[in-house]
């Protein structure tokens, strides 16, 4: 369906910004989370490039390149929207009033001040680097303070809201053993946070937010849908993801079969059970089960690749499994969970739009891509390509998303 043009907002004056921005979470943590997406895939791609091709004096991070690119984009860029939907849903899924401002514009400035000061410092300025971390550990703190206050305040201990609490504060804790290895500790701890971002901090919070929110959105728009939401698989999925951090954070890689086979069952059993043939319109709501159908994809494949590394000590298919998961989950689920929740609070109708679903597609290209680089050929020319691709996806999206962060409500409600 082609997306209805709202009324004209009024454009706000740039004496109006700051109190715009800060009327309402997801404005100010979506806006940075916006300039993220781009910024995290800029530097990515001139340091691919500079790997493959060549680029005279390009200054290098102090840090290994991958360690950045994971650190940054997994403590950083995704936790920007994450903080900016938690800071928005917890009062409302724990029956709790909305938060003021001075609760969540700290935690803006702390992890989006830290991202921005982080990357500044991989143009070989550790130092600024280092503060970038600092920084960004202070904004989760406030953020895990702050979600923490909510849900002691309510009476209802929602299995969703504590999961997703939970993962914030293994985000903590991964911050901290990243600077840790920043301030010398051994490379172990780096290590460690990177896994920990994945299987501790992204992930958990992705699937909770999946969990509760897909099938309702689901149930609201499909007749007749039955709206399935087992308590028993958020525990199932938070033990064997633990469980595969730390198998593969301590190299035991020949026993990640014995986790990874039962994630892919329960991702699996899920997408069945929440019925995607019955929900593939509207488009916004299509786009849901679209994107998460990348998550089952994704531990089949880490499964195959366990079961042949325990038989044979080859890792077959390399970095695929975690692109399937990174790009394909992740980033799927970000541009539909994002545009639903924008076309929302900005009052305009909840449609996919022709930008959210140009970058949509392309993204399934992007991951694609990606996967292709891992399969043999010349690897680091994929990657180039993947990395410009995922520029090219998201430009007109972040364009369109920040213009409707930065403009009122088009209904001239608060918010």
């Amino acid at each position: 369906m082609p997306e209805t043009r709202p009324p004209d907002a009024k454009t706000a004056t740039f004496a109006e910004l700051p109190a715009l921005l800060a009327s309402a979470p997801h404005r100010l943590l979506f806006l940075g989370g916006s300039i993220a997406v781009l910024l995290s895939m800029a530097w990515w791609a001139v340091e691919l490039t500079w790997m493959r091709f060549g680029m005279g004096s390009w200054p290098q991070p102090s840090i290994p390149p991958g360690w950045a690119h994971a650190m940054l984009i997994q403590y950083g860029m995704f936790p920007l929207f994450m903080f900016g939907f938690l800071l928005t849903v917890f009062p409302r899924w724990l029956n709790q009033p909305a938060l003021p401002r001075a609760s969540y514009v700290p935690v803006a400035g702390g992890v989006f001040g830290g991202y921005v000061l982080a990357n500044v410092g991989l143009l070989n300025m550790p130092w600024l680097l280092v503060a970038g971390f600092i920084l960004m550990l202070v904004g989760y703190l406030i953020g895990f303070h702050t979600l923490a206050k909510v849900l002691r305040a309510s009476s209802d201990r929602n299995d969703h809201a504590r999961s997703c609490l939970l993962a914030v504060g293994l985000g903590v804790l991964g911050l901290v053993a990243f600077l840790a290895y920043l301030f010398g500790g051994p490379p172990e701890c780096a290590e460690g946070a990177v896994k920990l971002g994945t299987f501790g901090l992204l992930l958990p919070i992705f699937f909770s937010v999946t969990h509760r929110m897909l099938p309702f959105f689901s149930g609201s728009v499909v007749k007749g849908y039955q709206v399935t939401r087992p308590r028993w698989s958020l525990p199932v999925v938070w033990v064997l993801l633990l469980a595969h951090g730390l198998l593969d954070w301590r190299g035991a890689l020949g026993w990640l079969w014995l986790v990874d086979v039962p994630l892919a069952l329960v991702f699996g059993w899920h997408a069945l059970a929440w019925q995607p043939w019955k929900a593939m319109r509207p488009g916004l709501l299509a786009v849901l089960h679209l994107a998460y159908a990348w998550l089952p994809l994704a531990f089949v494949l880490y499964s195959v690749q366990d079961l042949i590394y325990a038989t044979s000590s080859q890792l077959v298919l390399g970095r695929v499994p975690l692109h399937a998961l990174a790009i394909g989950y992740f980033g799927s689920m970000l541009v539909a969970m994002v545009t639903r929740v924008t076309q929302g609070h900005s009052a305009r109708p909840l449609q996919m739009g022709a930008i959210p679903w140009l970058c949509f597609a392309l993204l399934q290209c992007v991951a694609l891509l990606r996967i292709r680089a891992e399969l043999g050929g010349d690897m680091y020319l994929w990657l180039v390509i993947a990395a410009y691709g995922w520029l090219l996806a998201f430009l007109p999206w972040v364009l369109r998303s920040a213009w409707i962060y930065l403009t009122p409500r088009v209904d001239g409600k608060p918010g």
